[in-house]
């Protein structure tokens, strides 16, 4: 299967509120300058909101996270689990066409695709609810053959079995997932021969199946209003795993609020206690006030800067490639408003602002300052006409 963006596009991709609320929770799980770690969690959800990655989407998560586009499309293009192109509306099938699978039936499954869905893997069928793909093992050998539909394994099957699945889920139905011909887990289709009076704390299904129906997102997209992954893993009795302490699943808009409330006190925290005046003897000794960013080993000095745009109005930063609205943003409130400021830049003035952005090395890597220098004598780049013509942040 060609790894690459689909010829048909959407125009633009937004995260809907509550998703976008819990993304930006996502980013307060890694380090400040390593948010671009969240890459493949924010992708995954906007592949869950949408059903599969557009180019919209791959630059919308990109722009959120600091990165330049081909980077987010390099890890969408080599993780075989985000899909490149449409998928049905209902559900995407997955089947396990590996050994265990592939011994106990699988093709006869892939048969039943082929039959109710589309002749070829990833065509979307005639009514657009559902499209198939054959994959790698999917680790349910011991429930084999079996198929993947959202987020749930559908396991112990046979060709009819998966006729009733995909004929039900067409009609709005959710069947239960997990095995099919009447087992628990994956003990032995006869019953259980060790642990056979094990019942304490036993649900009414297996594990994964019972929170699966439990909390109702057995094949169904991530609308944001889902216990976000940042509450503490239980056991399935509800019990807190390693000693936490339990708390009340909190969903992203109540997450959003807490952090919300939460900011002014971290404000408050950070800000430095007032400092005496030192004595006037040591004045003209103390070292100049610096900005305690982390540099690195090269010299720097920080460039001529502005308090404000001049009355032209500033320039549109973003028709540098590798600038975004959020970078546009940051390069404003260092004091840079035109272009001809960048292209006035040497190495010592491309230290002192690299070691205060979050990402280094994207001046030289992007090579803002030729593009700049272009820009400030009135030429065009080719990502610059692309701005311009409104074909690179349409959602912005």
């Amino acid at each position: 299967m060609l790894r690459r963006l689909h010829h048909t596009q959407p125009d633009s991709f937004a995260f809907t509120p509550d998703n976008l609320a819990w993304a930006t929770a996502q980013l307060t799980k890694y380090p400040e300058g390593r948010e671009a770690s969240a890459i493949i969690p924010l992708l995954w959800r906007a592949q869950e909101q949408e059903g599969w990655l557009s180019k919209p989407a791959l630059e919308y998560v990109a722009d959120m996270l600091g990165m330049a586009y081909i980077r987010a499309l390099e890890v969408a293009s080599f993780y075989f689990m985000f899909q490149m192109q449409p998928t049905g509306s209902i559900a995407h099938v997955q089947v396990c066409g590996t050994t265990s699978c592939m011994i106990c039936g699988a093709e006869s499954l892939i048969a039943v695709c082929q039959e109710m869905i589309a002749a070829n893997p990833h065509d979307v069928s005639e009514d657009g609810n559902f499209s198939w793909e054959e994959v790698e093992c999917l680790g349910a050998c011991s429930n084999a053959p079996m198929v993947q539909i959202g987020k749930d394994f559908y396991e112990d099957l046979t060709p009819d079995m998966l006729r009733d699945i995909l004929t039900r889920l067409g009609k709005g139905e959710v069947p239960v997932p997990g095995p099919q011909n009447g087992r628990y887990g994956c003990e032995p289709a006869g019953g259980a021969v060790v642990l056979a009076d094990y019942e304490s704390g036993k649900t009414q299904y297996n594990a994964s199946v019972q929170l699966a129906t439990d909390i109702g997102e057995t094949v169904k997209r991530i609308d944001g209003s889902e216990v976000p992954l940042t509450a503490p893993w239980t056991d399935r009795g509800g019990r807190p795993r390693n000693g936490e302490t339990p708390v009340e699943p909190m969903t992203a808009a109540k997450q959003a609020a807490a952090e919300k409330a939460a900011k002014p006190a971290k404000a408050a925290a950070k800000k430095p206690a007032a400092k005496k005046p030192a004595p006037k003897a040591e004045v003209a000794k103390a070292a100049p006030k610096v900005d305690a960013t982390p540099t690195d080993d090269v010299a720097e000095k920080k460039p001529r800067t502005m308090t404000a745009p001049r009355k032209a109005g500033a320039d549109d930063l973003k028709q540098l490639k590798g600038v975004g609205p959020k970078l546009e943003t940051t390069l404003n409130e260092m004091g840079f408003w035109h272009f001809d400021q960048i292209a006035k830049w040497d190495d010592a003035a491309v230290a002192w602002v690299d070691s205060r952005l979050k990402f280094k090395g994207r001046i030289i890597r992007d090579g803002w300052i030729d593009q700049a220098k272009a820009l400030a004598a009135g030429e065009e780049t080719e990502f610059s006409k692309r701005v311009q013509k409104g074909g690179v942040y349409k959602d912005k």
